[in-house]
C-alpha cells in the first residue's frame, strides 16, 4: 500500500484536517515566500506542536543554505528533509555531516533521461515531479522501470490517485493543490484520498 503524503500545510485548521485523516507525512514549506504555502520557523513551531505524533513532518527547501536546513532538522521540528531546488550531490553530502535526517530529494522528471538521474541520487528517497510544485500530472508510464521507491508528486488528487497508484506503484503519493479548495486545504478532499489510498 502507498504511503500518503499531504504537503504545504500551513494553518492549524491543515493540522486538524490531517490529525483526522492521518496520512503518514505531513510536508511544510519553509523558508520560501514565493509559496502561499510558506511558513516560517515560528509558525512551524505552532504547527508541529498540534501535529498528531504518529504523522511525520518534512521540512520543504528550495536552495537554502545547508546550516539553516541542518538547523531546523536538528531543532526536532522536523523528521525527514525534502529538497526541491537545484541542490546537488555536494549539497547533500554537506548536509550529512550536518545531520542524519532522512532526505528527500525532489526531481522535475519529463524523460528517462531525467529519471535516470534521479535513480542515481544519494538521497534516502526521491520525489519524480512534473515540475516545482507546479500540480499538474505527467506521463506516469515513464515511471514503469524507476527501480528505487519514489514519491509522486505533480497534480494527484481524490478523481485520480487510484489511477496514480495503480499505474506507478509509488513508495508514497504526495498530495498539495489536489487536496485544496480556493488555494486553502480541503478537509473533505484530504479524507477521500486517504480512504481510496488506504482501501487498495
Amino acid at each position: 500500500m502507498s504511503k500518503i503524503k499531504i504537503c504545504g500545510l500551513s494553518r492549524l485548521e491543515d493540522i486538524a484536517y490531517v490529525n483526522m485523516a492521518k496520512p503518514d507525512y505531513a510536508g511544510f514549506i519553509l523558508q520560501f515566500p514565493k509559496s502561499h504555502r510558506n511558513v516560517s520557523i515560528e509558525q512551524l513551531q505552532e504547527l508541529k506542536k498540534a501535529l498528531s505524533p504518529e504523522i511525520r513532518a518534512v521540512g520543504v527547501f528550495v536552495d537554502q543554505p545547508v546550516e539553516l536546513v541542518a538547523g531546523i532538522a536538528e531543532g526536532d521540528l522536523i523528521d525527514l528533509i525534502q529538497l526541491h531546488g537545484q541542490e546537488d550531490e555536494a549539497y547533500i553530502k554537506r548536509l550529512r555531516i550536518h545531520t542524519d535526517k532522512p532526505v528527500i530529494q525532489a526531481f522535475q522528471v519529463k524523460t528517462k533521461e531525467e529519471i535516470k538521474r534521479a535513480e542515481n541520487s544519494s538521497a534516502d528517497y526521491i520525489l519524480l515531479d512534473a515540475g516545482q510544485g507546479a500540480g499538474k500530472t505527467f506521463d506516469w508510464q515513464l515511471l514503469k522501470d524507476v527501480a528505487r521507491p519514489y514519491f509522486l508528486a505533480g497534480g494527484i488528487g481524490p478523481l485520480n490517485i487510484e489511477e496514480a497508484i495503480r499505474t506507478a506503484h509509488p513508495f508514497a503519493v504526495d498530495l498539495s493543490s489536489g487536496v485544496e479548495t480556493d488555494k486553502k486545504k480541503d478537509q473533505l478532499k484530504i479524507l477521500e484520498v486517504t480512504a481510496k489510498t488506504r482501501s487498495m
